[in-house]
């Protein structure tokens, strides 16, 4: 998870004592030892369990973990050990080693948080879903992800707090079985850590992944039967350990060592006279007392000379005595009488080779701190604690000295010029280390950086394909839509809406703020959304399945982008990403007042694939009928951001031969695309993203769930969004549940659009709806246009006028006769005398619309 878990080359696996007796034996603080699916168990019950557990790895492996639910677990966690209130960290501080600072804990938080952890997956696994069969490339019916390897034992270090949770979440991110072994005298700090981690998942899906034991290596029959059924097996330590461990891994298992490494810091000559080089490299080697994997054992300088050696260990000396002392607590720190006497061998030797003048040696009279400079060259290990070689290295011998050692190299800080730093990192990486960074920061990780040269989350996952049928698949984007349901954490806390998101604490931080959308302010004011590049990339991928979905080729359509490219840019550009992310052929014309040279466009690059609002699109296409239709080359339209008609879609159909007329996305700003239509849906019948969001339908007045089936406020709460929360946000439409499985396979839930909350309008005591008006218009009264309603107050009446654009069919006196014949509520309020019916005739472009957008304005109510 990180580079700078202690361990060194001289250290050991674990720290096992005397081995504790069989029975149920508490922990140390008086608690069961052993942490088992959920539960704390003693060890009869664990060594029962142990006996059984190929099954209940199988049976944890039955059901897939889905990352959301491991991310939504871990950035719950991270909350809590981040906060130095709260109850969680407190719990888990009463299991901290002995003098281990109680801060580690909120170190451990920050690298559990969903900003950390999803960067690690799109970094490692290529994407923040890695396990759902995707198609590799759109235009193939090939799918691949990565899948878990099933079970990893994971052997921690008894020497390193954090490295044995971290370990269990890389495999959980993985969707792994994890079973990890802490040693026979560690504190529960990791079975807590664990327990805590398992109750943010209130589904069970992460406590069934999770076993932790704690028993000492030498338990050998423990051991065996916990990597008897593993397909992976994680260890971490020297060879000796690595060697325990490998003696009962089974045959095709991966063994995934996390073996003890060397660094060093290499000076050229201009960084060595430097006193801020010489600071930074005491940093170095002072944080941890070099117990870190990644801390410099050897400063090498860049030359031949043997007294320059001498003369930069003898300042560098003066440097290290500078330092305050180490701060240890006998009970956890310090070194061990093994270690010390490592440190008063190797310092007594190179004293004795000063006579040869081989070596010298500087240092403190209390023995807390030596810098041995030493003329020859090859890499010798450092018996720590501030324990420092000086060795000369000029650098066209690096890779001859230091070759022979690639398999303990881990990190190079290097100083020098910019010259210096890119010549001599591809020097040193060509030598077999796996990492570069400046001295000073040789200790610093980044989430998702490469451990010992590889990634921890693809040792612990296979890539698996599969290959299906391109006639039957053709519109299949993701596998897993036709497998099973996605399950999501459920949607928690207080309704939203758009005026809250907005709200300052709301806001997402400055380093998530990296892609700004202005809404087109079609039903309000414009405003700002707020996108990391990771969030846009996520949703516009989610987009480009949906549009297979509907009927998308990527191969053989060639597609016009008519979206406006003005103030409503936003469609304009996704649909842009979506298509590169297709690999589709793509005309990016947008939305202009030319119809005459859009259409020219079109016919000349051979469009058949018009993406567009349908405002625009039913303008473009009667203006250029006579022309579109001798070309007869267009097959698909996929509209957004409103709606065609059924008795407009008859007409593209009828006159321009249009064989395709579905939605491209049902979205907004501020969440991104919600749901898309298959081949099987029709008017406002969508899918859910159910990847990325969960749905509620919820009452008109109330924060309550309305029946299944009937009509209310639509609720979205989206998962995949780093930096900003967006749970339970009124999105301000209207729609329903539709029941049942979708006849295309899909698992993901339906929901029907039934316009804007805003399309309902109180008038003389009734509600009304706009769609309502709508369909009585097109059904009863052969309407093939838009329809406005605007409302006027004034008098003991208010009066409600229909504008209905015109066409060879209108009639208003038949359309009033259809509503008032069709519309009871309607009826009764005229009938009362509440209210003033008008019926009207207007052209097209007389129509009221959104001064941002373009997009018809379906109710403008001017009593107000």
């Amino acid at each position: 998870m990180t580079e700078n878990e202690t361990g060194t080359a001289s250290g050991t696996a674990d720290t096992d004592g005397t081995p504790a007796t069989d029975g149920t034996t508490p922990g140390t603080d008086g608690t069961a030892p052993h942490f088992w699916q959920g539960s704390f168990i003693h060890e009869a019950e664990a060594r029962r369990r142990l006996a059984d557990l190929p099954a209940a790895v199988e049976a944890a492996l039955s059901s897939v973990l889905g990352t959301e639910t491991v991310l939504a677990a871990c950035d719950a966690l991270s909350t809590a050990l981040r906060d130095p209130g709260h109850p969680v960290r407190a719990r888990l501080a009463a299991h901290l080693p002995a003098g281990e600072d109680p801060s580690v804990l909120a170190e451990l938080g920050a690298l559990l948080g969903r900003r950390e952890l999803t960067r690690k997956l799109r970094r490692e696994l290529g994407g923040a879903s890695p396990g759902r069969l995707n198609r590799a490339d759109p235009r193939e019916s090939v799918y691949e992800a990565w899948a878990p390897v099933g079970m990893v034992a994971h052997i921690a270090p008894g020497n390193a707090v954090t490295v044995a949770p971290l370990s269990i979440v890389e495999g959980l991110l993985a969707g792994n079985v994890n079973v990890l072994k802490t040693s026979g005298d560690d504190t529960l700090l990791t079975q807590h850590l664990m327990a805590e981690l398992a109750a943010m998942d209130p589904g069970g899906a992460v406590a069934a992944r999770i076993v932790v034991l704690r028993f000492p290596s030498s338990r050998q029959e423990w051991l065996r039967l916990m990597c008897a059924p593993a397909d992976a097996v994680a260890v971490w330590g020297g060879e000796d350990a690595v060697e325990g461990v490998a003696a009962h891994v089974p045959a095709g298992c991966r063994l995934v060592e996390w073996g003890h490494r060397i660094s060093f810091a290499y000076l050229t000559g201009a960084a060595r006279s430097d006193s801020g080089t010489l600071d930074a490299l005491a940093d170095d080697v002072c944080l941890h007392e070099q117990q870190a994997c990644s801390s410099p054992q050897v400063v090498y300088l860049d030359t031949a000379d043997e007294g320059e050696v001498f003369a930069f260990a003898e300042r560098f000396a003066a440097v290290l005595a500078a330092r305050p002392p180490a701060v240890t607590v006998p009970a956890a720190g310090g070194p061990d009488p093994a270690a010390e006497a490592e440190t008063t061998t190797t310092e007594l030797v190179a004293r004795l080779e000063e006579h040869l003048g081989l070596t010298k040696v500087f240092a403190a009279p209390d023995g807390s701190w030596r810098v041995m400079a030493d003329t020859r060259s090859p890499l010798t290990a450092s018996p720590l604690h501030r324990s420092v070689w000086v060795k000369p290295l000029p650098r066209e011998r690096l890779i001859a000295t230091l070759r022979p050692m690639r398999r303990y190299l881990q990190t190079a800080g290097l100083a020098g010029s910019v010259t210096d730093i890119a010549e001599l990192s591809r020097t040193v990486l060509a030598a077999g280390v796996t990492r570069v960074t400046p001295v000073g920061s040789m200790l610093e990780s980044y989430a998702g950086e490469p451990h010992d040269g590889v990634y921890a989350l693809q040792r612990y996952s296979r890539r698996v394909a599969v290959r299906a049928d391109p006639v039957r698949f053709a519109t299949t984007a993701c596998l897993d839509d036709l497998a099973g349901p996605v399950v999501l954490p459920p949607p928690a806390g207080p309704l939203v809406g758009k005026e809250d998101v907005r709200e300052p604490a709301r806001k997402p931080a400055r380093a998530d703020a990296e892609l700004y959308f202005r809404s087109g302010g079609s039903t309000g004011a414009p405003a700002l959304s707020v996108f990391s590049y990771d969030d846009y990339d996520t949703q516009m991928h989610a987009a480009a399945r949906g549009l297979l979905a509907a009927g998308y080729d990527p191969v053989g359509d060639r597609t016009a982008n008519l979206f406006y490219c003005g103030g409503m840019y936003g469609s304009f550009i996704s649909f842009f990403s979506v298509l590169e992310r297709l690999g589709g052929v793509q005309l990016p014309l947008s939305a202009g007042p030319d119809h005459r040279e859009t259409a020219r466009a079109l016919i000349e690059h051979g469009a058949d694939t018009l993406f567009g609002m349908p405002s625009y699109l039913w303008q473009l296409l009667h203006a250029q009928e006579e022309a579109l239709r001798a070309y007869g080359g267009l097959r698909k339209v996929f509209y957004g951001g409103e709606h065609f008609t059924p008795e407009q879609q008859r007409t593209l159909a009828a006159r321009f031969g249009i064989e395709t007329v579905r939605s491209i996305t049902y979205g907004s700003t501020d969440l991104g695309p919600l749901g898309y239509q298959c081949t099987e849906s029709s008017g406002g019948v969508h899918h859910l993203h159910a990847d990325l969001h969960t749905m509620e339908v919820v009452d008109l007045a109330e924060d309550r769930p309305v029946a299944p089936g009937e009509t209310g406020r639509l609720v979205f709460t989206t998962h995949a969004r780093r930096g900003q929360n967006l749970g339970r946000y009124l999105i301000g439409d209207l729609g329903r549940e539709v029941p049942g499985r979708c006849p295309c396979g899909r698992h993901a839930p339906r929901f029907e659009l039934r316009g804007r909350t805003g399309d309902v309008m109180r008038v003389a005591t009734h509600f009304l709806n706009h769609r309502r008006f709508l369909a009585l218009a097109e059904e009863q009264g052969s309407h093939r246009g838009e329809l406005q309603i605007r409302l006027d107050g004034g008098g003991a009446r208010e009066r409600l006028t229909v504008r209905a654009e015109r066409s060879g069919s209108t009639d208003p006196v038949r359309l009033r006769e259809v509503f008032l014949a069709g519309y009871p509520e309607l009826r009764s309020a005229v009938s009362e005398g509440l209210l003033d019916l008008l019926v009207e005739a207007v052209d097209g472009v007389s129509l009221d619309r959104s001064p941002m957008s373009g997009k018809l304005l379906a109710v403008v109510d001017a009593r107000r």
